[in-house]
This record gives structure tokens, sequence and C-alpha cells, in this order.
């Protein structure tokens, strides 16, 4: 999320409202908040585990709130010593973010291009950009700051821009990290029935031209989908996921978070990606997903092992007793 007006660290350690440690220059000003995935240069983000300390010191990003005083301020940030970084990064996101009942189904501020159709009970949010020559179906939600492209069909009953489900596990149940990303549609896109396509976090959510869905499909928070890409019925891509351009994803297959799946890759049906995809161009398949081939001779080798032990039970019982 990009600020309109920087801030302080002054101004900024007001908004969090709770006691705050600084390491480094107090001089620098916040031009934007940002989760891990989406940082840059000129970011608050935060950091509350050490599993990700490395990976956010390493980052683009200048202010870090983070809860381990004896860790060294590295050259050109700004470390926060607080007790909750989540707690205190998401005060601030939620001063800059808001939710405002929606009295009509199309919001003024929507901005709809020559030649697109909305049908019927279609709600478009505020903010919302659509292009030209578009068709919108019956019940489609389309949330604020959305931005869709010329020439894409959306079918009914899917939701575009919805909140992350992005949740961290508290004494007192779920802490709720506040969505204020925004979602991008682009050119000759076509969604299936009753997809679903979250906003960023923080970012953008990036779905990009000529890519195509079924029905059923769900798209995380954050998520970077290329060009001409397919997604089959029922398949899921998971959050901060990049698909490069002309990959087939086919029906109820899965993509794990904050993977990269090289351009071309074709995943069978009821498979399961859950590391980086490298190579371009391979054809994957099984839970976890492997080189297709390789994987079919495993189930063949599977389906023989009953045999295979008979046999060597039979093999047992002519040897002689030790």
């Amino acid at each position: 999320m990009i600020l309109h007006q920087s801030l302080s660290l002054d101004e900024l350690i007001q908004l969090i409202g709770h006691p705050v440690t600084v390491k480094g220059d107090a001089s620098v000003r916040v031009t934007g908040v940002n989760e891990l995935h989406s940082v840059h240069k000129g970011d608050l983000s935060f950091v509350d585990s050490d599993r990700y300390y490395t990976r956010m010191l390493q980052s683009e990003v200048t202010v870090i709130l983070i809860n381990n005083a004896d860790i060294e301020c590295p050259d050109g940030k700004v470390l926060l010593v607080t007790e909750d970084p989540l707690r205190d990064y998401l005060a601030v996101v939620q001063h800059f973010t808001h939710f405002t009942p929606q009295q009509t189904p199309i919001h003024p501020s929507a901005i709809i291009g020559e030649g697109t159709v909305i049908q019927p009970l279609v709600f478009i949010g505020e903010n919302v950009r659509i292009g030209k020559n578009c068709v919108i179906h019956s019940n489609v939600s389309i949330y604020a700051n959305t931005v869709i492209g010329d020439n894409v069909v959306i079918h009914s009953n899917s939701t575009i821009g919805a909140d992350a489900c992005y949740f961290q596990k508290r004494p007192d149940g779920w802490l709720k990290l506040t969505s204020c990303g925004d979602t991008y549609i682009g050119n000759n896109v076509e969604i299936g029935c009753n997809c679903c396509i979250d906003r960023g976090v923080s970012g953008t959510t990036f779905i990009d031209d000529g890519t195509v869905f079924d029905n059923l499909v769900q798209v995380g928070h954050d998520t970077h989908i290329g060009k001409r890409v397919l997604l089959g019925a029922q398949c899921g891509i998971a959050g901060c996921t990049y698909l490069d351009d002309d990959c087939k994803i086919w029906a109820k297959a899965a993509v794990n978070k904050d993977l990269y799946v090289a351009k071309g890759t074709v995943l069978l049906a009821c498979s399961g990606i859950d590391k980086d995809v490298k190579e371009e161009g391979k054809t994957l398949f099984g839970m976890p997903a492997g080189d297709a081939p390789q994987r079919w001779r495993e189930m063949v080798m599977m389906r023989k092992l009953p045999e295979l032990f008979k046999e060597l039970e039979e093999i047992k019982k002519r040897l002689p007793n030790p």
C-alpha cells in the first residue's frame, strides 16, 4: 500500500500507540506499508518470527517492526522494537484503510468502459475500473480497488477482490491481517462461474492478459498469474505464488503458497506442487507433483508390491531354517 503522504517516525509511533524502541536513523520517512512478500524501499513492515528475520532484514524494506531487541540494525534500515509487531502493524494499516457500506449496486466512483455489459444483480465497489467490451454476468461481486481490462468475461457468482485468508493464531482465537491491497485483471481474460480471486494483503493480486478460468477456481492473495494461463475446475492457487506464462493447471490441482512455477508448466489433474518449479515446460503429476512419466512408473511399481511381497514370502519359505 502506497501512502498518499509520507510519515515521519514520530507520526508513525503516534499511530502505533504502544511503546517502541527506535534503532537506526530516526530521520527516515515511511512512504508505504507492506507485508514481507510485497515490500519496497521506503516501506514499513513487520516480522515476529525468527523463521523470517533474515529474509526481512535482507529485503528492500526501510522500517521494520520487530520483537527481538538483540538484532543489530542493518545499514539503511530502521528497527522499531515492540512487544507485538503484528498488532502495531495493523494499527497503521487500519488507520489508512476504511470500509464504507454501499447503498447502490454500482458505486458512483466506478468507471465502466464503452461497450461493457453489466447484467442484473452485479455488485461493483468503490474505485473499480472496468475496461471496454466486457461482459459481467449476474451475481458477480467486484470489490473495491479492482482494475479489469478490456474484453473480459466474468461468469455468474464469481467474486473478485475479497479479503485475503491471512490470519495469525492467538491464545484467544485468530487475528486477521487486514487486507489493504488490490486486484488487477488484464485484457482478454475469461473467468468461469463461482471463482474467487482474493485481493492482495498489501500488494496486488495480478491476472495477466489472455488467462482463462474454468469454474470454482480459487486464487490467493498477492499471487501473480502470467499470460495465457489455463486454470481448470476446482483448482487452487495459494497466496504469494508466481505462475509464469502459458502454464496449465488442470482440474482439482493445487499450488502451495510462496512458490515459483516456470513458464509452460503443466500440472495434471488432482496433483499438487509444494516446491518451486524452475525448469520450463515440464509436465507434473502426483501429490507432491513430480515428473509425470516417473510418477506413472512409480504407480505401476506400487501396484506390483502385493505380488512382489507374496513372491518374497514364498522364497523365504523355501530357504533353510538358520
